[in-house]
Parts: C-alpha cells; sequence; structure tokens
C-alpha cells in the first residue's frame, strides 16, 4: 500500500459522499485542511501520511468501513446495489417471488466487487446474529446463489417474519435455521412456510 493510494482513497471516499478533502474533514469533526493536498508532504518533499484516527474519523462521519476504504484504496470503487431495512423486507409487496426487491427508489450501498449475480443490502437489527452482525451493519445477500449446510441466510417466512441465520440441516419436511448468539434459540420451519431463502456474501461493519 502506497502513499498515494491512502490519499486517493481519501479523495475517492469524499468524491462518492458527494465532499471535497476539506468537506469530509469537516463532516469528521477534523481540521478541514486534514486532507488537503498540501498536508500530504511536508515542505522538504517527504510524505505524509494521514493518521489512522482521521481516517476511522471520516469512515464513521459517513457511515463507511474500513472494508470499503481498502476497496477505494485499491483503486475501485465496487458496485452499489439496493439498501432494504429489515422492517421494510418483512412488509408485502418489496420482493418478487425469488426473494429479489421489487420497484426502485431504493436507497444504495456500495460494496466491493462481487461479479454479475444480482445482490441487494440489508441493514441489521436486532441482536440474533452476533456476534458476527451487530445491529446496524449491512450485509450483501445474493437471492440466487445456491445454498448448502453451515451458510449464513437471510430468510422470509410466510407470516413476514424476516431473519438473518446459519442454515442448519434442510429436509423435505423440514428447514433448520441456527443463530450465532447462543441466546437465541435454533429454529425448525416446514419448507411451506419459507418464501425465500438468500444466502450472506459480505457484510460491511
Amino acid at each position: 500500500m502506497r502513499h498515494s493510494q491512502v490519499w486517493r482513497g481519501i479523495d475517492l471516499l469524499a468524491e462518492q459522499n458527494g465532499l471535497s478533502a476539506s468537506g469530509l474533514a469537516r463532516q469528521a469533526g477534523l481540521d478541514p485542511t486534514s486532507f488537503n493536498p498540501s498536508k500530504r508532504e511536508s515542505k522538504d518533499g517527504r510524505p505524509r501520511w494521514p493518521s489512522t484516527e482521521s481516517i476511522s474519523r471520516a469512515l464513521e462521519a459517513v457511515g463507511a468501513g474500513m472494508d470499503d476504504f481498502a476497496a477505494l484504496v485499491e483503486g475501485y470503487r465496487g458496485a452499489t446495489a439496493p439498501l432494504i431495512g429489515f422492517a421494510q423486507a418483512g412488509a408485502d409487496g418489496f420482493f418478487d417471488d425469488s426473494g429479489f426487491p421489487a420497484g426502485g427508489g431504493w436507497d444504495e450501498v456500495r460494496f466491493p466487487g462481487l461479479g454479475d449475480e444480482p445482490v441487494y443490502a440489508l441493514e441489521i437489527s436486532g441482536d440474533s446474529m452476533e456476534p458476527a452482525y451487530r445491529e446496524g451493519d449491512r450485509i450483501i445477500v445474493a437471492p440466487g446463489a445456491q445454498l448448502r449446510k453451515g451458510d449464513r441466510v437471510v430468510a422470509k417466512t410466510v407470516n413476514g417474519e424476516v431473519m438473518a441465520k446459519v442454515l442448519g440441516r434442510q429436509t423435505e419436511k423440514q428447514v433448520e435455521l441456527m443463530s450465532l448468539n447462543p441466546d437465541h434459540p435454533t429454529r425448525q420451519f416446514k419448507p411451506v412456510d419459507i418464501l425465500w431463502m438468500a444466502r450472506i456474501l459480505w457484510v460491511s461493519q
């Protein structure tokens, strides 16, 4: 990771959030000149690096994570996906039969590219997936991905309940969905009681 790549990541972070470098610094509660080009080299030409604290505060200010920043540092912006809240996911009319968001007008989230597979993002609520996923984390899910035992999945029941779980045993008569949080019990469903399941591919924390 080179000096120029880190500063490029900061510039791209600002740009994708509609900010200048100084605007990003200001929003992060830093000196407005913290990310200016004049601060990237000392007077004798030696490279100056942004502090980890300033990067962390900038990411927090725009709701991004270190994985998002790493993608920008590497020189790609990643892909975008529709962003759905768990409350929306549980309502009728928001998804088609395959488990993909219907219609348009969704907010979007950017994430490292995962190929051409259709995906969308869900924002976690509740604590049943702790410690792997916490409330406010955004997970990227793929409705068309093949599911195997042990996969982390999002499932929606016919009653409108949406949950992030681990897929356990799956037979013609029963689907087992396990929680990573030991305070939440494993749940069993009849296959007809599950509207759809989608595999979790990636998480932004």
